[in-house]
């Protein structure tokens, strides 16, 4: 039978796409359904355009300050047009070479909407009509999409998604952004280095709120500094259309405020895509609208598997990935070569914000006795040859054992270097062992050695505490 498979794959996201190669590279036929490009969310709509904007916006802000090392580059402009191409010629590329990589492996590339049917049959929907599918097992990656609050003003045109903003031709005058997480702010230091005036509506406290607060703090003082507005604690309630902008009517501190902006951007989180995912009386275990899973990544269906943003946890591209490659595993009767549990969180903003596993403060809930480690970044060789802002790296260890709990970091290439402390904490190392490799000068990377020998008596770069 021609569309027998031993794997379906309904969406070709980072964690469809990835457990569709690693499926068929451990020998199982494998199939998988797309309704749109290759890459999902992350790599069209999401990380990667993300990513090359800030790229450029980056070097347009620091081609306007290289005075300061004496670099003169006189009446510096940028053409946002040549910025989208760059941008989109970026995915394209991607999306090409994981295409390619699909065919190579033989996975068939199937164009339409995936729907689940009882028996693990898979109906797809496309221009071209309708055909059925049947799979030992299937898997559910079909993502997630931008998430709109409940309040009066919501649909009017000029209110508008992480997607939208992706297709604006023009850069804003004003932009209001209700939601002051990864999105919002990695958005906001484009914009802003851009020329819009940005502002920042943020419902809980502060910033990032699932980060460490003292990332929240330091980034709060570095958006200000760049002219971003932010208002934390800040509950909007309404959005109205004037003759030239939005307004959203927020509270803060128990008054009411407006902020005003030619958009407004909502960027409150993403909801799981689970529209026509399923076939008439087909129900899955659902918790807060999300796929309810178990260890192996198994619904509540037989043969039926759910990865990525379809499920809860970390809306991560890399956290998708690995559940995936997972999930392949299983099937295949390997053993599984990821640990999911331990998901690094990368903002990209300038400096760069990365965290793993557990802050000081999650420690201490779970009733950890810790010690931290911390180096101020400014006291490292490459930040002050790169004219870097604020920064610190933080490590959290176990008081008694010195086993690594967690770390966090915001400097130049925290995203890269992040993946020490994932390998450290995976593996449970202590300290010491982390200590014994030797780092290169000068890097970054130094920091983290320094952090590491503050828990063992003191950074080398670092003024000794003063006696008392």
């Amino acid at each position: 039978m021609e569309g027998q498979f031993d794997l379906i794959v309904i969406g070709a996201g980072p964690g469809g796409y990835v457990a569709a190669i690693k499926a068929a590279k451990l020998g199982l036929k494998t199939a998988v359904i797309e309704n749109r490009e290759v890459g999902g969310t992350c790599l069209n709509r999401g990380c990667i355009p993300a990513q090359a904007m800030i790229h450029a916006s980056s070097i347009y802000r620091e081609m306007q300050n290289s005075e300061e090392i004496g670099i003169f580059a006189s009446e510096v402009t940028y053409d946002y047009g040549r910025i989208l191409e760059y941008k989109e010629g970026t995915t394209r590329q991607l999306v090409q070479g994981i295409e390619q990589v699909l065919k190579a492996n033989s996975v068939e590339i199937i164009c339409g909407t995936g729907t689940l049917l009882p028996g693990n049959e898979v109906k797809v929907a496309s221009e071209e009509g309708e055909e059925l599918l049947k799979a030992k097992d299937v898997l559910l990656a079909s993502g997630s999409r931008p998430l709109r609050i409940p309040i009066p003003g919501i649909d009017l045109p000029g209110v508008i998604t992480s997607d939208d903003l992706f297709r604006m031709k023009e850069v804003p005058e004003s932009l209001v952004m209700i939601g002051g997480g990864v999105i919002s702010v990695e958005f906001a230091t484009v914009y802003a280095a851009l020329g819009t005036k940005v502002t920042i509506l943020e419902a809980m406290p502060r910033l990032v709120p699932n980060m460490d607060k003292e990332i929240s703090q330091n980034l709060k003082m570095i958006l200000k500094k760049r002219g971003i507005e932010i208002h934390t604690a800040a509950a909007v309630q309404s959005i109205e259309q004037d003759e030239d902008g939005y307004l959203c009517h927020y509270t803060e501190k128990e008054k009411e405020q407006q902020a005003k902006g030619a958009y407004v951007l909502c960027a409150v989180g993403r909801c799981a895509n689970t529209d026509g995912l399923l076939g008439e009386d087909m129900t899955l275990e659902l918790a807060g609208g999300r796929v309810v899973v178990d260890e192996h990544f198994a619904t509540s269906m037989p043969h039926v598997y759910a990865i990525g943003d379809l499920i809860g946890g970390a809306q991560l591209a890399h956290a998708a990935s690995a559940q995936g490659v997972a999930v392949a595993e299983r099937l295949a009767g390997k053993a599984r070569s990821i640990d999911v549990n331990v998901i690094p969180g990368c903002v990209y903003t300038d400096p760069e914000i990365a965290s793993a596993g557990l802050t000081e403060d999650e420690a201490k809930e779970k009733g950890n006795e810790v010690e931290t480690g911390k180096f101020i970044m400014s006291a490292n060789g490459r930040s002050i040859i790169t004219k870097e802002e604020r920064g610190f790296i933080k490590v959290v260890a176990d008081k008694e054992s010195h086993v690594i709990l967690g770390a966090q970091m915001m400097c130049a290439r925290a995203t890269d270097m992040i993946g020490e402390f994932v390998t450290a904490i995976t593996n449970q190392m202590t300290v010491s062992q982390l200590l014994k490799g030797m780092r290169a000068h000068p890097t970054y990377n130094e920091g983290i050695g320094e952090a590491l020998e503050e828990l063992e008596g003191g950074a080398i770069h670092v003024l000794p505490k003063k006696k008392r």
